[in-house]
C-alpha cells in the first residue's frame, strides 16, 4: 500500500478554462478587437466561469455538462468580461483628463 493520497483534478477547472476562453474569443469576434485588455478579459472570463459553476452547483442549472453548470458559468464569464471592459474604459477616460 502506498502512503501517497490519490489526488486528481476535477473537470470544473478545465471546463471553466474552455468556457471562459470561448466567451473571450466570442467577445473579440463581436467587438472586432480587444487590444491590450485581452489578457485581462480572458482571465476574468475564466474566473467568472469557475465562480458561475460554483453558484450553479448550489442553486441548480438547467444545462449541465456532467457536474458543470454551463448557464451560470456563461453568465458569470460575461460578467467578468463586462467588469474588465468597464474598468479599462473608466481607467482610460481618467488618463485623458
Amino acid at each position: 500500500m502506498s502512503a501517497v493520497p490519490d489526488i486528481g483534478i476535477g473537470p470544473a477547472p478545465i471546463l471553466a478554462v474552455l468556457v471562459g476562453a470561448f466567451h473571450s474569443f466570442l467577445y473579440v469576434l463581436i467587438r472586432g478587437s480587444a487590444g491590450t485588455r485581452f489578457p485581462f478579459v480572458i482571465i476574468a472570463a475564466i474566473l467568472g466561469a469557475y465562480a458561475g459553476n460554483a453558484i450553479g452547483q448550489r442553486i441548480g442549472d438547467p444545462i449541465r455538462v456532467g457536474d458543470f453548470g454551463l448557464i451560470w458559468a456563461s453568465v458569470f464569464a460575461w460578467l467578468g468580461i463586462i467588469l474588465v471592459v468597464v474598468a479599462t474604459t473608466i481607467g482610460a477616460s481618467r488618463d485623458t483628463d
